[in-house]
Parts: structure tokens; C-alpha cells; sequence
């Protein structure tokens, strides 16, 4: 199992994606977060097809935050069903891996 993971989140704009991804790094629960705006998605819900412009937050964090760092997405978002998904990060340049731990693991100093 890899130590770091990348979460992607869509949100409905870019304040909600602003106000997550700032509590998500003053709590150290993520490293950087990449807000992507003009996101077009389109889904069903309710037995019917939907379309929404979306933000979608990239969010670069580590395996020892990372489910309080889905916890706190879920907490703080306004859809009944968030999207919230990961994958692990095999490779990476590392200084920038080590840079990204170090930020995670100052959750862990107070």
C-alpha cells in the first residue's frame, strides 16, 4: 500500500472548494489541494440524467490522514452523496513525496 494518495472531489463552485481545501490544510489532513474550475459533469440522480458545472478539488495527502481527511470532505460538503475517490501513488518525484510527508506528518506534532 503506497503512503501518499491523490483524492478527487467535485464540489457545485469555487467557494466550496476554496472553504474544504483550506480546513483540509490548516488541519494538515492534505499537502496541497488543486482547485480545477469549469468541470462539466454529467450523472444520474433520481432516475434521471443530470448535468452540473462543477469544481473539481485535487487533493495530494498521505495514508495516515487520509480518511480523516474523507471525513472531514463529507462533513463539509453540500451533496447528499459526495464524490470523493483515491488512488494510491506509486511513483512520484521525491523530493516532492518528501515534501508532502513532511507537511502531513506536522498533524502529528501539534
Amino acid at each position: 500500500m503506497a503512503a501518499h494518495v491523490i483524492l478527487y472531489v467535485t464540489v457545485p463552485d469555487e467557494a466550496t472548494a476554496k472553504t474544504v481545501g483550506r480546513a483540509l490544510l490548516e488541519n494538515r489532513e492534505a499537502a496541497c489541494v488543486n482547485i480545477l474550475p469549469g468541470m462539466r459533469s454529467m450523472y444520474w440522480w433520481e432516475d434521471a440524467i443530470e448535468e452540473a458545472q462543477e469544481v473539481v478539488l485535487v487533493v495530494k495527502t498521505c495514508r495516515h490522514v487520509v480518511e480523516a481527511a474523507r471525513q472531514r470532505i463529507v462533513a463539509m460538503h453540500p451533496y447528499a452523496v459526495p464524490c470523493v475517490i483515491g488512488w494510491d501513488m506509486h511513483y512520484g518525484h521525491p523530493p516532492f513525496l518528501e515534501w508532502l510527508e513532511d507537511q502531513c506528518a506536522a498533524a502529528h506534532q501539534g
